[in-house]
């Protein structure tokens, strides 16, 4: 029956519903969201992707997180790694000195690496040499249980065992694929790719780090950034994968360039030299666009007497931000480069590159006799935008991000006290947030659990195809 518009309902009138919601909406902001989003509460909510059962066969980190992203929203995923040895990121670090954690019981003098932190949190993890004709049959049925599977082998690897899209589509059409890799088909098809390879040939390492004539060079980020953005991105994909499935029943296959996902990080160079054959320049802490917005090195550290040299040496840059031209008049007034405000009053001027080699070099000069806490202090007072460039322990200790649940302390049931940083703050949603569970595995941890309690195989099968090396 049509809804009858001479009739109005106190329920379907805009503003609270009940006396908790005007409550509510009473809030101070900051107290809302401390509410809505509650740290350390997360297990009382429900689970995004609750339901979904994912296979991970990848390894390091760009295709791992992209799979970690749908476990730590609910999401089962089974992480296969190959027997005895497992995913080749448990051996790399810190250090390549991996006796931090057991690896597998046939390796009790090596272990899994902090490198493997946050990139396989929640996952189930099990062996299996799926390139073996024998381990087909179990291959193929967790395929048919599954909602998709992720996977970075060289382009073909998997065609040639036949278990691509091509072949599990037929099994499964509601089946979604990734294949991630470094570049994806084309002339270079079958190059391999590590996230420095990815930021050298996407160019992305050619507009990083400062210029020659300041005592620069090209440089890579000394983190695997590429590799946790294209990480990122491709859960992006399988999100928009599912909600197509939802809408066709129909599942897709997924695939991912490393080098092209760093392409995007370069903002403007391509379409600068398109349009007018410009080729992009390094330009270390300073932005190409707004000036002033970067950072400068202070002459004092704020720990001096600390024994850590991170501390001694590099607790000595801040952040200014004073583009608009009125925080540029106070910047100038503040640090007494008053001519300076004369000489660039409009910010077209002061963004040009000899421009801000001059009023950054002064303002180094302003800051060599003071520390980076005075600075920031000074600007912040007069209004301006100024934080500390923090380091990792102050990272560790900072309060904010200790209320907002980024950086801390996980009981994980295997391995006990674990620091752990950055997987609930990869976007908070207050109805369903992320959680954590573990943070890793050993090698084959869950290979009775999967094997025999969800695929039915006996305890005796599972036994004689460890003692083949099969998982």
């Amino acid at each position: 029956m049509a809804k009858d518009l001479r009739v109005t309902r106190l329920e379907d009138l805009p503003g609270p519903q009940s006396k908790e919601e005007l409550e509510e909406m009473k809030m101070p902001y900051e107290e809302y969201c401390r509410k809505a989003f509650d740290p350390g509460n997360e297990f009382c909510k429900p689970m995004a992707l609750k339901g979904i059962r994912w296979l991970s066969t990848t390894m390091y980190i760009f295709t791992p997180h992209s799979v970690s992203n749908l476990a730590e929203l609910g999401a089962e995923v089974i992480k296969v790694e190959m027997p005895r040895m497992g995913d080749p990121m448990r051996h790399t670090s810190p250090f390549n000195e991996c006796y931090l954690y057991p690896l597998h019981d046939t390796r009790p003098m090596t272990g899994t690496g902090y490198g493997y932190l946050n990139a396989n949190p929640n996952e189930y993890h099990i062996t299996m040499d799926y390139h073996l004709d024998e381990m087909k049959e179990a291959f193929y049925r967790l395929v048919k249980m599954s909602d998709g599977l992720t996977e970075c082998y060289r382009p073909g690897t998997f065609d040639r065992w036949k278990q691509s899209y091509r072949f599990l589509q037929e099994m499964n059409p509601r089946f979604i694929y990734v294949w991630g890799g470094g570049f994806g088909y084309g002339p270079k098809v079958f190059g391999g790719s590590y996230d420095i390879l990815g930021q050298a040939h996407a160019g992305l390492a050619s507009v990083t780090g400062m210029h020659e004539f300041m005592g620069g060079h090209a440089t890579k980020h000394s983190n695997w950034c590429i590799d946790w953005y294209s990480g990122t991105q491709i859960t992006f994909g399988i999100l928009a994968a599912i909600h197509w499935r939802r809408k066709t029943g129909l599942g897709t296959m997924i695939e991912f360039s490393q080098v092209q996902a760093a392409t995007r990080c370069l903002g403007y160079a391509a379409p600068l030299y398109g349009r007018f054959g410009i080729v992009r320049q390094r330009w270390g802490n300073w932005d190409t666009q707004l000036c002033v917005h970067g950072i400068i090195l202070c002459g004092k550290s704020d720990f001096p007497d600390a024994v850590n040299p991170q501390d001694k040496f590099e607790a000595r840059y801040a952040m200014v931000s004073a583009f608009q031209d009125r925080d540029f008049q106070e910047l100038c007034a503040i640090t007494g480069m008053k001519e300076l405000y004369e000489k660039y009053k409009a910010h077209k001027d002061r963004v040009e590159g000899e421009a801000q080699v001059e009023i950054y070099a002064a303002l180094e000069r302003w800051a060599a006799d003071k520390s980076r806490s005075e600075v920031v202090k000074i600007l912040q007072d007069a209004g301006l935008l100024a934080e500390p460039v923090m380091n990792d322990r102050e990272v560790y200790e900072c309060e904010h991000y200790r209320q907002r649940g980024t950086v801390r302390w996980t009981e994980d049931p295997l391995f006990g006290d674990i620091l752990q940083h950055g997987t609930y703050s990869a976007g908070l949603m207050s109805k369903t947030p992320r959680r954590l569970y573990w943070i890793w595995r050993p090698v084959g941890a869950d290979n009775v659990k999967i094997y025999h309690e969800l695929l039915g195989y006996p305890t005796a099968k599972i036994e004689e195809w460890y003692a083949k090396s099969m998982i």
